[in-house]
């Protein structure tokens, strides 16, 4: 009995740790999102998003003011001069070496004195005050300055109000967001109904053939979706859907009702059967029954079913690709857009990253208002 006990206890460790290894695999990354999306493009590619509460390293390409702009340039004792910040206004970033060229970033520490060609010389202080000097008049654009500063955590709304609000097309989302959402709500909410209805029929109602019905929804359950894309497009191209929404809805709902139709009639055939015959010996009509008590009482399957399909529909870049998007860009989806600004923007961390976040905000915020429901509908049936 000791060693049976034993094992137990260490497959319960086995378990526990699984379940802390598989949560730690999601937040994560999650959270790395989420840090990145408030981080500068120089914060992000000085260190990782765990560092970012701590002041990090960064090599940066600065530029002094131009001495062609009003005011910049003055003449003291014979010599031109220009000074200023290369850091912006309130910065608190320290340089720790500098250099006027980027094959030698390191060649002056704070406070050293460069000389330049034809006589000018150039002074940069760790706060990123710095001194041109030139005995003749300067033209032309600022001097760029190469420095290794240390850089104090920075935080910024700049990248989602540039991803949600700038309109622009290369890297907006919010056209992207809504026509998501256009997506996303029908193609929940169509299947629900109609696999709603279907799961009754097929639990409580006798009719001829109902087993081979059964089988054969859960025989779809297996069938790639992949085999059907091409034949359904083409289908929708003969009857006139075409490139749509319609046509994208239908697809969803399509390859979502096995699933929702298993789901809800293994719930369904679960619920006491005395209510049913109680409410049959009071008069009551089948369409009354569904609505009235079968409905309520299967929330919890229809909600694990919703939790399923708005993750998948939301998260399609396939099906969206085949039945909707077409080449004005007009009705793309954020999958898409994310696709397209790893095109555009690939070396934009910022960008990606609040646009990722962006993405799966919603389906978080699903998840987590309705997953209490996800256990108690994907178990129903299973256990009698």
């Amino acid at each position: 009995m000791d060693g049976i006990a034993g094992r137990t206890s260490a497959l319960n460790w086995i378990v526990q740790i699984s379940v802390v290894a598989l949560v730690a695999l999601w937040v994560f990354p999650t959270l790395g999102l989420l840090v990145s999306s408030f981080r500068t493009a120089d914060q992000i590619s000085g260190s990782g998003w765990w560092g970012a509460m701590t002041a990090s390293e960064q090599n940066l390409t600065l530029r002094t003011a131009n001495p062609g702009d009003d005011g910049v340039q003055m003449l003291v004792d014979g010599v031109y001069i220009v000074q200023g910040q290369l850091f912006d206004k309130g910065s608190e970033a320290a340089i720790g070496v500098w250099g006027t060229s980027s094959l030698a970033i390191s060649e002056f520490a704070p406070g050293d004195t460069a000389e330049l060609s034809d006589g000018e010389t150039l002074t940069v202080q760790a706060d990123g005050v710095y001194i041109w000097t030139s005995p003749t008049q300067m033209t032309g654009r600022g001097q760029r300055v190469f420095v290794t500063a240390t850089t104090p955590p920075e935080f910024t709304l700049q990248n989602y109000e540039r991803v949600l609000f700038s309109g622009d097309s290369t890297d907006g989302m919010s056209q992207a967001f809504f026509n998501t959402l256009t997506v996303t709500i029908p193609a929940t909410i169509i299947p629900i109904v109609i696999a709603a209805f279907a799961a009754y029929a097929l639990a409580w109602m006798d009719f001829p053939g109902r087993a081979l019905l059964i089988a054969a929804v859960v025989g779809l359950l297996v069938v790639p979706l992949q085999l059907a894309l091409i034949p359904l497009l083409r289908l929708h191209l003969e009857i006139g859907i075409g490139k749509g929404y319609l046509g994208t809805w239908l697809a969803h709902t399509g390859f979502g009702l096995p699933l929702a139709i298993y789901l809800l009639r293994n719930y369904m055939v679960g619920l006491p059967r005395d209510i049913i015959e109680n409410a049959k010996v009071d008069g009551a009509t089948d369409f009354q029954i569904f609505t009235k008590i079968i409905l309520p009482l299967s929330f919890p399957a229809l909600a694990s079913f919703a939790i399923f399909q708005f993750l998948w529909t939301w998260n399609d870049l396939l099906v969206a690709k085949v039945f909707l998007i077409d080449a004005t860009g007009e009705t793309t989806v954020m999958t898409n857009q994310i696709v397209e600004l790893l095109g555009t923007r690939g070396g934009n961390w910022e960008i990606l990253a609040t646009a990722a976040f962006v993405s799966i905000a919603v389906p978080l915020a699903v998840f987590f208002a309705m997953q209490r429901y996800l256990v108690r509908g994907l178990l129903a049936g299973s256990v009698k």
